[in-house]
């Protein structure tokens, strides 16, 4: 099953939201639930819906979304025609600044997708972890006739949903009007960031936006255009866990505790989630640990107790030591007699022993890369 859809995927749109986890890496490239980053769930639901050419918008910190893609051969992505391509960040040659939109990222692959073949455009977003089928999403595209589709989500509006456009949709899902936030506290048609276009359509409309001095995609393209094109809306409703700030990074790595949930994104038909395969011996388990709900990597050894937390490859917990509703990043080291709650230690991060730490669900106590404490 090949689809007729490039993908382009936005790794850096959202990177100030998540300050402390971005200093040194693109959103793209943030680890997630024990062995993912971000960038997994966008490019694995494309490779289930059989999109074999990929380009990922890169700007800044994306050395480690290098490192993470490679060749691509963990997603089937490595090979001679199509695969997967990283474009490095451009500038406007007239300044010294980079792309500061989605329109201006667009504009740097315009060379990309010209020289495609394929009839339609997937793009999505990383700033969030979700399952969604794109190939339905563009069956329903083409049956349609659609010029542009919107993925949306029918969702309480929360504080940190705000920002993302609300949709009213009419007859036969078609989007009649949009307004570029969503209200707190209502229900409402929420665009989830993916959005499938015609690829000759695109180039002319961002060609277009750029010549009068557009800015902003979901406006001056959406928005401006509900009444001109056949723009129309693929409800999703599967899970949609969206990263806007460490608290909410917090929050829902934690909902992977409850094994509902980990069904809901792991273990679809057909939409797997691939990753960097790293080969690591399984988690060794002192005499004296003691693991109560806990979701863990391969390649950890635990001498003390962990309750609540998620621990990522090649953790390493030491005896006498409590760790209790906390994230531990790959390859961070916990001496002995250490006390932990509601901390994120990022990678490679070393706490030493008898160290008492403790932050709470909405603030929890957050240890940069490669900390010693």
């Amino acid at each position: 099953m090949f689809m007729r859809a490039l993908g382009i995927i936005f790794s850096d749109l959202h990177t100030d939201t998540v300050d402390e986890l971005t200093r040194f890496r693109t959103l793209a490239s943030v680890p997630f639930g024990g062995r993912y980053r971000l960038v997994d769930f966008a490019l694995s639901n494309m490779v289930n819906a059989g999109i074999t050419r990929v380009g990922i918008i890169a700007k800044r910190n994306y050395q480690s979304l290098m490192d993470h893609i490679g060749s691509g051969k963990d997603w089937d992505l490595s090979r001679r025609n199509g695969g997967v391509t990283i474009f490095p960040p451009f500038g406007n040659y007239r300044s010294d600044s980079l792309y500061a939109n989605r329109l201006e990222a667009i504009k740097g692959l315009m060379g990309f997708i010209s020289k495609a073949n394929e009839e339609y455009v997937l793009m999505v977003d990383c700033d969030s972890v979700n399952v969604i089928d794109y190939h339905q999403v563009i069956q329903e595209h083409e049956e349609r006739n659609a010029d542009i589709t919107v993925v949306y989500q029918k969702a309480e509006i929360t504080p940190d949903l705000h920002p993302h456009m609300s949709l009213t949709i009419g007859e036969a899902g078609r989007v009649t009007s949009a307004s570029l936030t969503s209200d707190v506290g209502t229900t409402a048609n929420m665009a989830v960031n993916a959005w499938v276009i015609k690829r000759k359509l695109l180039y002319n409309l961002i060609d277009e936006a750029l010549a009068h001095g557009a800015n902003n995609f979901e406006r001056d393209i959406i928005l401006h255009n509900t009444s001109l094109l056949n723009i129309y809306a693929s409800e999703y409703e599967g899970p949609y866990l969206h990263i806007s700030s460490l608290a909410t990074y917090f929050a829902n790595n934690m909902k992977l505790l409850d094994s509902q949930v980990r069904a809901e994104i792991f273990e679809q038909k057909n939409q797997a989630i691939y990753t960097k395969v790293r080969d690591s011996a399984p988690t060794k388990y002192g005499k004296d640990a003691v693991v109560e709900r806990c979701y863990i990597a391969d390649g950890c050894v635990i001498e003390g107790t962990v309750r609540n937390s998620i621990l990522f490859r090649g953790v390493k917990i030491g005896k006498n030591t409590v760790v209790e509703n906390s994230i531990l990043m790959q390859d961070t080291i916990t001496g002995e007699h250490v006390k932990l709650n509601c901390v994120v230690a990022d990678k490679n991060v070393t706490i030493r022993d008898r160290r008492n730490l403790s932050g709470c669900e909405t603030i929890p106590y957050y240890l940069g890369k490669n900390v010693m404490v």
